[in-house]
């Protein structure tokens, strides 16, 4: 392992993953690009879960981008509230959706740029739409991809950016995303924060990380 570059520990890492985690569906769950840019804007600093919970009544209500543009305020609040920041969340997805209808014919860009004018949408976000509207390669940084990455030794940077930046320039196109949603799925599995399952890990061999978990007993 000591001899391995990091792009070819990195490629064995996501050929071990990916017969670990052979499918790789969203966390969240949503019908149409619209639905999806509403549940990432929820998404932050919560639980997918929970907004896996909180959407369908959302949707029912305000099925498209002009409904939810005009929606009021207090209603939007309401409906969001158990997903704290409820206030700021109930605007960001009110004005994303002025902003789609607006600016994009009620359309979800598939460039970057545009992506990151939709308020409530920051890179990490903007590659989840990238990745599953658009079909387009990825680098998906949010806690569970930066703690793994860093852990396995394939970058020291804490800044998301640019781990986007050195994992993408490492990773091969075709793989970038699939990357990302494999790592993320052992981040939530194995690799956890607080004590990672280093005994039962799948890729320990070609893991960094110098405080590994022994086997429990």
């Amino acid at each position: 392992m000591a001899r391995m570059s990091q792009r070819d520990r990195a490629l064995a890492v996501h050929e071990i993953l990916t017969r670990e985690f052979p499918l790789i569906p969203s966390l969240l769950n949503y019908r149409n690009p619209f639905e999806l840019v509403v549940a990432v804007i929820l998404s932050a600093q919560t639980t997918d879960a929970a907004v896996n919970r909180t959407t369908p009544e959302l949707f029912r209500r305000f099925p498209e981008p002009g409904a939810l543009a005009s929606a009021p305020p207090e209603e939007l609040e309401s409906l969001v509230r158990p997903l704290g920041f409820f206030r700021i969340k109930a605007r960001n997805i009110r004005l994303a959706s002025e902003v789609l209808v607006r600016e994009f014919a009620g359309r979800v860009p598939e460039e970057m740029e545009d992506l990151l004018r939709i308020p409530g949408v920051g890179r990490k976000s903007a590659n989840v739409l990238l990745f599953h509207i658009h079909g387009k390669p990825a680098v998906i940084v949010d806690t569970h991809f930066g703690r793994v990455v860093r852990r396995l030794g394939l970058t020291a940077a804490r800044d998301p950016g640019m781990v986007e930046t050195e994992l993408a320039a490492m990773l091969p196109e075709e793989v970038r995303s699939s990357f990302s949603m494999r790592i993320n799925l052992h981040g939530r599995k194995t690799c956890v924060a607080r004590k990672p399952a280093c005994y039962r890990c799948s890729v320990e061999k070609l893991c960094l990380y110098e405080a590994k978990t022994p086997l429990p007993g």
